[in-house]
């Protein structure tokens, strides 16, 4: 396991722990915003401030089968070999995948193609989150951190992208506690929402 693991140290990511840890499982945030809470029609999208989304992507496939959002190659690579991830269709955020190491503590990524709406990033702007940081755009693709608290101290991370002006997906990162302070969450989610653009544009 060590010779797995030690790669992961050098990753632009930093999400798992140089060396194997025991006992914890791994869960979302307790505090992660939940977005059944927001509401609103399609008219005036994007808001005031809000980016436009120039070139929009069909996510319709990935509200069916939201693990095919990471590879499993990138999934080892960025919490270790056999990690199983986990689809939830009903979560109430809309559909999503969760990947936790059984062995890493706390480590985990967790992406949710929400439905609570149609409103994209207009949602984000407009819902006053006690945390909330626009970021620099993923490959062309608008990008907002956010949520109830900010918890990038404690290696938790959650970051919005417009994939079209109506919709998102939302990237959550947990970072180990060997890798808290290492590097910014955000910025690993960042890198993470990479791979699944990636991903939904390479969908035929």
């Amino acid at each position: 396991m060590r010779r797995v693991l030690i790669p992961l140290c050098a990753s632009a990511l930093i999400l798992t722990a140089c060396t194997t840890t025991t006992g914890g499982s791994a869960s979302p945030s307790s505090s992660a915003p939940d977005q059944t809470s927001v509401s609103g029609s399609t008219t005036g999208v994007p808001g005031q401030g809000v980016p436009k989304v120039e070139t929009p992507l069909d996510i319709t496939h990935f509200k069916q089968a939201p693990c095919d959002a990471l590879s499993a190659d990138q999934i080892a690579e960025l919490l270790g070999a056999g990690v199983t991830p986990k689809p939830d269709l009903n979560a109430p955020s809309g559909p999503s995948c969760n990947v936790n190491p059984p062995r890493t503590t706390q480590a985990s990524v967790l992406v949710t193609f929400t439905d609570v709406d149609d409103r994209g990033l207009t949602s984000i702007y407009q819902h006053d989150y006690t945390f909330f940081l626009p970021l620099k755009p993923v490959d062309g693709y608008p990008v907002a951190a956010y949520g109830l608290a900010d918890e990038r101290t404690d290696g938790r991370c959650q970051i919005a992208i417009g994939t079209s002006d109506q919709q998102t997906v939302d990237v959550t990162v947990t970072q180990s506690e060997d890798n808290i302070d290492r590097k910014d969450p955000c910025e690993a989610a960042r890198g993470v929402a990479s791979y699944v653009l990636g991903n939904i544009r390479g969908r035929k």
